[in-house]
């Protein structure tokens, strides 16, 4: 369904922001396996957390690495300059955080980012800048969110696509 003319553009993404979410998981992978496949190489396993509890949204395996990966998503252009990451991360084996700026229309990749360690280490240290709750309690504040950290733009890598972002992932 095409948006009307005079629909806002962000709508969508409000209401639909589950959807748009698997959408952009979906896309990801698609790359990700497309660009393995150029490679030769067809040794991708691919696991789904049915629960977001544990710190990541996904699970990837290749060239014997495992990654617990945490998937961030913001629209190309857009003033976000942080993004929330559980601590519970912390704990996986190279765990890592794949931030991703989309066209909002398209949802196509524009650009990568990546905070990780090399393939076999574990996440770089995330900060001491305790995240807090995006909406209001009761009486209007945002209360601390102790388990989660707010990690700027500045301390993710710029990548150029999916086949560098296969060399961060798996060497």
């Amino acid at each position: 369904m095409l948006l009307e003319l005079n629909q806002n553009p962000l709508t969508p993404h409000s209401s639909a922001s589950s959807v748009r979410e698997q959408a952009l998981f979906h896309l990801l992978l698609g790359e990700l396996m497309a660009a393995r496949w150029r490679q030769g190489r067809h040794d991708i396993e691919v696991l789904k957390s049915e629960v977001d509890r544990s710190g990541y949204d996904i699970v990837l395996e290749a060239n014997g690495v495992l990654r617990h990966i945490q998937l961030k998503s913001s629209f190309f252009g857009s003033a976000v300059r942080h993004v929330t990451v559980s601590t519970r991360l912390l704990e996986k084996p190279s765990g890592c955080v794949i931030w991703l700026e989309v066209d909002q229309r398209t949802l196509a990749f524009e650009r990568y980012f990546w905070f990780g360690g090399q393939p076999g280490e574990r996440l770089p240290d995330l900060g001491s800048k305790v995240s807090r709750h995006t909406r209001g309690n009761s009486s209007g504040q945002k209360p601390e969110r102790p388990m989660h950290r707010d990690l700027g733009k500045s301390c993710f890598s710029t990548l150029s696509g999916a086949d560098e972002l296969l060399v961060k992932l798996f060497g």
